[in-house]
């Protein structure tokens, strides 16, 4: 069975080393030593000020989006997985979508400020299959408005815009650590933010708003991590580069052989200056009848690319559905295809000649 991606694993020794150290301190919950290690390894990787480990990403979205204090219209992408959608309605605002640049498969920011009342709060943009967004556009518009920016950077583990990197954009970022991800910790996500004043909020919200033992700032839940998900973070990281490099190169052969000769397949559009993490490979077919098929012909034999990311997040039903042509159209035609550390050339090859015999 090839799954459209696959857990990558350190090596057991090193990751047992850290188990000691879990054992001998007796420590593993609130705050652990552990923890703090990945939390600044993390914060100087990405080069911001705060850098909050989570229990996941989508505690993430909910605790960036809490922190600022209010409730209204959201601005946000179609075009995503279903948590950066369900956060904010989860949190008791209203998503408010705006249709998405076909090429780069993010927000369209020309769209942006068409869709602001008096009642938004803040843009919420994804920086999807980690392509980044234009921000210089979307931070004028939020600049104007007097709105934060919340980005969803989960798919953006280590990606650089002009050599900065994109945990820098807007107000939040905020990230997956799932297994599935190019960097993950088992379970876990992270929120990061330059912003003192923000950090100071999110520290408390994330700790059941604690202020020591006896006290409380204000309300918070529990989205604390723990000292074996920092464990395997701190495996994780060292191992950034290679992984990368490994799916850099399976992307490459992906092109040369798919879009390079079949001209009904494209890509998404990403920016020279980007520096990339290849953490996903879709590709958009010319229609849906044509993904259809060459999922079923890959099911057959035991592949199995996935959807990412149907249906139309403005298709959900609680959710004011208002039509996307561009997001329903895209959801429908495009497909990741497997890709992770470990596929061998063999099993790609096998891959590709399905997709080329069958369209």
């Amino acid at each position: 069975m090839i799954n459209v991606t696959k857990i990558t694993l350190p090596p057991l020794d090193e990751y047992y080393e850290y188990l000691k150290g879990i054992w001998e301190r007796s420590w593993v919950t609130n705050q652990g030593p552990l923890v703090n290690e990945l939390e600044e390894k993390l914060k100087v990787f990405f080069d911001v000020k705060h850098l909050f480990f989570v229990a996941n990403g989508t505690i993430a979205l909910q605790i960036a989006i809490k922190s600022l204090n209010k409730t209204g219209e959201i601005i946000t992408t179609p075009f995503s997985y279903v948590a950066t959608t369900s956060s904010i309605v989860w949190e008791g605002s209203k998503a408010v979508f705006v249709d998405i640049d076909p090429e780069t498969l993010n927000i369209d920011p020309e769209k942006i400020e068409n869709a602001i009342t008096k009642d938004t709060i803040a843009i919420l943009p994804t920086h999807v299959f980690g392509n980044p967004c234009n921000n210089s556009i979307i931070e004028n518009i939020a600049k104007k408005h007097n709105l934060k920016v919340i980005y969803d950077a989960a798919h953006s583990f280590g990606v650089k815009y002009n050599d900065l990197s994109i945990s820098k954009l807007g107000d939040i970022s905020t990230y997956s650590f799932h297994a599935t991800k190019i960097f993950h910790t088992i379970e876990g996500g992270a929120i990061a933010t330059n912003d003192d004043t923000l950090a100071h909020t999110i520290s408390y919200m994330r700790n059941f708003g604690h202020n020591g033992q006896e006290d409380f700032f204000g309300l918070g839940i529990n989205g604390k991590n723990c000292e074996f998900h920092a464990a395997m973070g701190l495996c994780m990281l060292p191992n950034l580069k290679k992984s990368i490099e490994k799916r850099k190169n399976l992307t490459n052969s992906y092109d040369n052989a798919l879009i390079a000769i079949n001209k009904d397949l494209k890509r998404i559009k990403i920016d020279k200056n980007v520096e990339y993490n290849y953490s996903y490979y879709p590709i958009i077919f010319k229609n849906e009848e044509d993904l259809l098929k060459v999922k079923s012909a890959l099911n057959n034999k035991n592949i199995f690319p996935r959807r990412y990311f149907y249906p139309s997040l403005n298709k959900l039903n609680y959710v004011n559905n208002y039509s996307m042509p561009v997001s329903e159209s895209i959801s429908k035609r495009i497909l990741c295809l497997p890709l992770f550390d470990d596929l061998t050339e063999s099993e790609q090859l096998q891959i590709i000649n399905i997709i080329l015999n069958k369209i």
